[in-house]
């Protein structure tokens, strides 16, 4: 029998002016599958176009924000094929909530990985629990953070991601904070995220819609710049021996050849 939910995997509801998209797929830890990924995409459109939204907080249930790739999708699927679907899905994911004309505010209290990061680096204003944790993994598969670091390395010191980006090592709220990956590190995420969302409800809609424009600019110039390369190059990489045997060393447990 499957643990999936049989409900919505990205649950929408507004309420005080913003539209909460909650990421409710904990059997797979929130993972970037394509009903996630999809129902995700339907719900930053349908809050980009909705007058009655002024923002968006993005969430999640369980103890995960996002894990990233589905690797079981990725495995049952014809590895070159599936990547290349997702990395335009994620490309999707990101540049939509870079461009929505409204502010965009992720609520984590749990783990981040990967793909997640990425989608946690595009929002506006990130708030994190002191307990959650975050790891760009994709190193210890075989892989790289090609499409994420898009949003990623605009945001975290230079420093920061020449270490967490090839040394695939998990880091705290407080250094997440202090290498610029979120805003702020809080005892009650959720209470800090109301009273940030009230401060954003003080700003009229034009205004928030072009200083977000501001910030993120060069950033959309970079997507335009180098997300077609960058695309083509992580689904390169899906099918190689080396991600072939990442997959297969994380789904058995047990360290990758090279690790060894």
């Amino acid at each position: 029998m499957s643990d999936a939910p049989e409900g919505p995997y990205v649950r929408y509801e507004v309420a005080g002016g913003f539209a909460t998209l909650t990421l409710d797929s904990p059997h797979n830890r929130n993972a970037l599958s394509a009903r996630l990924i999809t129902e995700l995409l339907a719900g930053l459109e349908r809050a980009g176009t909705d007058a009655a939204v002024r923002g968006v907080v993005l969430t999640h249930t369980g103890n995960t924000f996002c894990a990233g790739a589905d690797l079981k999708e990725a495995v049952d699927a014809d590895p070159a094929a599936a990547a290349d679907i997702r990395t335009r899905w994620m490309i999707s994911v990101l540049r939509g909530i870079l461009e929505m004309p409204k502010p965009v505010v992720a609520r984590v209290d749990g783990n981040v990985r990967a793909g997640g990061m990425g989608i946690l680096a595009a929002c506006d204003i990130a708030v994190a629990g002191r307990n959650s944790s975050f790891g760009l993994t994709e190193v210890r598969i075989g892989l790289a953070p090609f499409m994420i670091s898009l949003p990623l390395l605009p945001r975290v010191s230079a420093r920061a991601a020449a270490r967490y980006f090839s040394t695939g090592e998990t880091f705290d709220a407080a250094e997440a904070e202090r290498i610029g990956l979120i805003t702020v590190a809080a005892e009650d995420p959720a209470a800090e995220t109301d009273r940030l969302c009230a401060e954003l409800r003080k700003g009229s809609p034009q205004g928030l819609a072009e200083s977000k424009r501001l910030v993120n600019a060069d950033l959309l110039t970079a997507f335009d710049r180098s997300a077609e390369d960058l695309a083509k190059r992580s689904a390169s990489f899906f099918g190689t021996p080396e991600v072939i045997e990442g997959m297969t060393a994380f789904f058995q447990r047990r360290p990758p050849g090279w690790a060894e």
